[in-house]
């Protein structure tokens, strides 16, 4: 009897299916501890702080110390789960880190001149007869017209060329195709190109056309061409794949020809995305430096014709202004400052439109 109860004690005894558990916020606990130990000690050993060695530091003994914490408490499986989640974190970190102090620098330095007067006024250089003064004038509607129109025509050329590259890459070309396939090889060579050969082709292209004098803001928009139509045709290419078989099937069923198709079905559905890629290529080209300093040059004179002689952008103005200084240094810094605030703005206002109309033409919301 006494061998049976204990048996029948053993078999009813309830298994352990769960571990322990770490608190809720142990982990944001054991970086702060960790952080502030890790200070410590490279205060007393260096008599100094220095910032990166600390984050880097801090880093390693926090995932050394979730991990053992975790693993004493819990189990191996949760102890590696917080050590692969506090590796994504610091990963995550480290990418964001440039980028915020990028930003973080630009907007301080770049608030300091950009107000109305700097944005309606054209900057450079002015002589006064009267005093015989050389002085620097901050300003920069020259810039900004020029990157409006280059561009805008960049855009006007590389749009309809890539979108309508897609729709017969997607709906025309057999996947055995020879054109189908070359076109699909130059697009994925151009995707590539560095930008400085895209200006340099444009530049010797209209030095063959129109002479050595070829700087033009046209040129440039051609450079932006180049680097535009492939994003333009993956991004389009991409949101057509998507669309359903199904819909096409549909429209063809009820007697509709395949360029109505097109037009009414699979474009007005793939909509949203197109849009989108095509205001992403816009903010990708908007800030490009070398192709158009190479195919427009710089001039700190107005000019709104695309056509003949050069033509400032933001860009090129920020590199000008801060690789080839004026006199007074301090003036040519914060002008090209104030231009690179305005590009990161103008970069901003177009994500902000491609999120407004990715909504605006999306299906469900239609």
């Amino acid at each position: 009897m006494t061998a049976s109860a204990a048996t029948g004690a053993r078999r009813t005894a309830p298994a352990r299916l769960t571990s322990g558990q770490l608190p809720r916020f142990i982990e944001p606990m054991i970086l702060v501890g960790v952080a502030v130990v890790v200070g410590v000690v490279l205060f007393l050993l260096t008599r100094d702080f220095n910032a990166g060695l600390w984050l880097f530091l801090t880093a390693i003994a926090y995932l050394v110390a979730v991990g053992v914490a975790s693993s004493i408490v819990e189990n191996r499986r949760k102890a590696t789960d917080r050590v692969v989640r506090g590796l994504v974190v610091s990963a995550f970190v480290l990418a964001v880190i440039p980028l915020v102090s990028t930003l973080v620098t630009v907007i301080a330095q770049g608030a300091q001149v950009v107000n109305w007067q700097f944005i309606t006024t054209v900057g450079g250089t002015q002589f006064n007869p009267e005093t015989l003064e050389v002085t620097y004038v901050p300003g920069a509607l020259q810039a900004i017209v020029g990157t409006l129109i280059i561009t805008g025509i960049a855009t006007v050329i590389s749009v309809p060329i890539g979108i309508l590259t897609a729709v017969y890459l997607v709906e025309y070309a057999q996947p055995n195709n020879p054109l189908r396939r070359a076109i699909t090889f130059l697009v994925d060579v151009m995707t590539g190109i560095p930008s400085i050969v895209a200006g340099l082709f444009a530049f010797s292209l209209f030095a063959l056309i129109v002479g050595p004098k070829a700087f033009s803001g046209f040129s440039a928009s051609i450079a932006l061409c180049v680097l535009m139509i492939p994003i333009v045709v993956r991004s389009t290419e991409e949101m057509l794949r998507l669309v359903s078989p199904e819909l096409r099937e549909a429209s063809y069923a009820l007697g509709v020809p395949k360029s109505t198709t097109i037009m009414k079905v699979v474009l007005r559905t793939a909509a949203s995305g197109i849009v989108t890629g095509v205001v992403l290529a816009i903010a990708r080209v908007v800030g490009e430096t070398a192709p158009i300093f190479i195919a427009a040059s710089f001039t700190d004179a107005f000019n709104a014709n695309p056509f003949s002689d050069p033509m400032q952008t933001l860009a090129v103005m920020a590199y000008t202004n801060y690789s080839f200084p004026t006199t007074d240094i301090a003036a040519s810094q914060a002008q090209a400052w104030g231009a690179a605030l305005l590009l990161v703005i103008l970069v901003v206002i177009f994500n902000l439109i491609a999120r407004i109309v990715a909504t605006v033409f999306a299906p469900k919301s239609r």
